[in-house]
C-alpha cells in the first residue's frame, strides 16, 4: 500500500514536472529524453569520484555532485558481450545464453574439469530489445559505438529497434579522419550523438552512446599521454589514465551541448560501465577485473543526471543491476507493462524510495576465460564456472566445478565450493565467510540454487571421454 500510494504521488508530481519543463527545444514533447553514456572497461575506481589516486575525470565528478549516484551498482555480466546483452534485453544470462564474447572455452583446455555450456555470440531476434520498446513508445532510437551482440544481419542494430546505427572508428577510417587527434573515436562518436539529438526536433529520443573507449587497445592523444608521463607514470599507465581522460573530456563537452541547447532539462542521462576494467588497472580495495565475478569485475560507477528532479549530491547505497535500465526508461516512456527480470528505478532515482521491492541479484558464467585476475581465486583463469548471488550486505559464490565434482551440498564444509562474503563491511572479499556463517550462507545457496531452477541455468557437463573441451580460445577480445 505505502508503495502504490508513493508511485501515485511519483505519476502526479511527475505529470506536473513534464508539463512544467516542456519550454525547451522540444515544446510538444511530453515523453522525456534518455541518454545513456557506456563507457567500455571502465571500472569502478577509474574514476575521481570513486576514489581514484590515478585517473584524472574532472567533468564525471562534477557530474556526479549534479545527481544521484549508485556505490553498488553493478554490471549484468563480468565482460562486454552478455553485459550488454542483459542491458538490451532486460534479461538475466541464462535467458539469453550469451556469457561471453565469442567462446566460453578460453583458457587451457587440460585444465578444464567441466565442459562449458555453449555460447551465443548474438542476442536473439526474438528478444525485445529496449530500443524497440522505446520506439514503441514514440521514440527516435540510435545507438553509436559497441553493440557487439551480433553475427548476422538480423542481429545488428538496425533489425532490433535502432533507426540509426554509426559503429566509430571504422567510419572514421573511411572517412579519412584525423585518427591521431581522436584515436579512441570518442570525439566522433560524441559528435554523431550530438548531431542526432539536434535533429530530433519532433519527438523524445534515446540516444546510446556505447563508447568504444577505454577498452584495449589502449590509445590517447599525444599531448595527453604527455601530461600523464610529466606525472611520473609507467608509459602503460600513462596510455591507460590519458585514455580515460580523453573519454571524459567526451563527456563534459556532451553536457554541455544538453545545456546550452536547451535539452537539459527535459533528458535524463545516465553514465555507467559495462563491466570492470581489465587487469592494467587495479581496482584495489575491490578484487578482482573484468572478467572475475568479484566485485572488481563487475560493480561499476554509475550516475543519475536530471536537472530539478533528480537531487544533486544523493548517494544510494542500494544494489542496482543494469537490466534495471530497461523496465526503468519503458516507466520513463509511460509503459509500466515490461515484464524483464529488473525493476524500475525511477522511485530511487527521483528519492520517493531508498531500496529497490526485490531482495536478490544475480549473474551466471557457465565457462572459462583465461588471463587470471588481481587477486583472483585461479592463478590461470579471470573465473571457472559459477554462479553468483548477492543479497543484502552479503555476496556468494557457487563455483561448479567443486559443486558438481566433489560432492555439492552434502561435501559443502569441506569441498570450497562456496565463498561467502560481506561486502558491506569487507568490499574486498578477504574473509569468506561459508564456513564460519553457515546460517547466511545456507540461506543464499538456497536463493541461488532456486533461481538457477527458475531461470532453467544450464550446468556445464562432466568430463568425459568423448565429450572433451575442444581446444581453448586463447587472446582476441578481452
Amino acid at each position: 500500500m505505502r508503495y502504490f500510494f508513493k508511485f501515485s504521488l511519483f505519476v502526479f508530481v511527475f505529470s506536473f514536472y513534464l508539463n512544467a519543463n516542456s519550454q525547451g527545444t522540444q515544446p510538444s514533447i511530453s515523453k522525456p529524453n534518455i541518454l545513456l553514456v557506456f563507457a567500455d572497461d571502465l571500472g569502478y575506481m577509474d574514476c575521481g569520484f570513486t576514489g581514484s589516486k590515478i585517473m584524472e575525470t574532472p567533468n564525471i565528478d562534477a557530474l556526479s555532485k549534479k545527481g544521484i549516484v549508485f556505490n553498488n551498482a553493478y554490471a549484468g555480466a563480468g565482460n562486454c558481450a552478455p553485459s550488454r546483452a542483459a542491458l538490451i534485453s532486460g534479461k538475466y544470462s541464462p535467458r539469453t545464453g550469451v556469457y561471453a564474447v565469442g567462446s566460453t572455452t578460453r583458457g587451457p583446455v587440460e585444465l578444464m574439469k567441466l565442459v562449458p555450456v555453449r555460447n551465443n555470440v548474438s542476442l536473439n531476434p526474438s528478444f525485445k530489445t529496449i530500443a524497440e520498446g522505446l520506439k514503441g513508445q514514440g521514440y527516435a532510437t540510435a545507438i553509436f559505438g559497441k553493440w557487439h551482440l551480433a553475427d548476422s544481419k538480423e542481429t545488428q542494430p538496425e533489425a532490433q529497434g535502432f533507426d540509426l546505427y554509426r559503429e566509430g572508428q571504422k567510419e572514421q577510417s573511411a572517412k579519412g579522419s584525423n585518427e591521431a587527434a581522436d584515436p579512441k573515436g570518442v570525439a566522433y562518436l560524441t559528435e554523431a550523438a550530438i548531431k542526432f539529438m539536434q535533429q530530433t526536433k519532433d519527438k523524445p529520443f534515446f540516444a546510446y552512446l556505447a563508447h568504444n573507449a577505454i577498452h584495449s587497445k589502449l590509445e590517447a592523444k599525444a599531448e595527453t599521454i604527455a601530461k600523464f608521463k610529466k606525472k611520473g607514470l609507467s608509459d602503460q599507465m600513462a596510455v591507460y589514465a590519458a585514455c580515460t581522460y580523453d573519454f571524459d573530456a567526451s563527456v563534459g563537452v556532451i553536457l554541455d551541448f544538453l545545456k546550452k541547447s536547451g535539452l537539459e532539462k527535459n533528458t535524463l542521462v545516465i553514465f555507467t560501465s559495462d563491466n570492470g576494467a581489465t587487469q592494467q588497472s587495479s581496482q584495489e580495495p575491490l578484487r578482482g577485473n573484468k572478467g572475475s565475478y568479484y566485485e572488481g569485475g563487475i560493480r561499476e560507477p554509475f550516475i543519475g543526471y536530471w536537472p530539478g528532479h533528480i537531487k544533486p549530491g544523493t548517494v544510494n547505497s542500494t544494489p542496482i543491476i543494469n537490466l534495471d535500465f530497461y523496465p526503468t526508461f519503458m516507466a520513463l516512456a509511460g509503459d509500466h507493462k515490461f515484464k524483464g527480470d529488473g525493476e524500475d528505478l525511477m522511485p530511487l532515482l527521483l528519492g520517493q524510495e531508498t531500496e529497490t521491492i526485490r531482495k536478490s541479484i544475480y549473474w551466471y558464467f557457465p565457462g572459462y576465460l583465461d588471463n587470471p585476475v588481481i587477486r583472483g581465486r585461479d592463478k590461470v583463469f579471470r573465473t571457472r564456472p559459477v554462479a553468483v548471488i548477492r543479497k543484502g550486505d552479503f555476496k556468494l559464490h557457487l563455483y561448479l566445478e567443486e559443486w558438481m565434482l566433489e560432492g555439492g551440498k552434502a561435501k559443502i564444509n569441506e569441498n570450497n565450493a562456496v565463498e561467502l562474503y560481506n561486502v558491506k563491511t569487507d568490499e574486498g572479499e578477504h574473509l569468506n565467510l561459508a564456513s564460519t556463517n553457515r546460517t547466511k550462507r545456507d540461506e543464499l545457496l538456497a536463493d541461488l540454487l532456486c533461481w538457477m531452477e527458475k531461470t532453467k541455468s544450464p550446468l556445464p557437463t562432466k568430463i568425459t571421454a568423448t565429450n572433451k573441451p575442444v581446444q581453448g580460445t586463447v587472446g582476441g577480445e578481452n
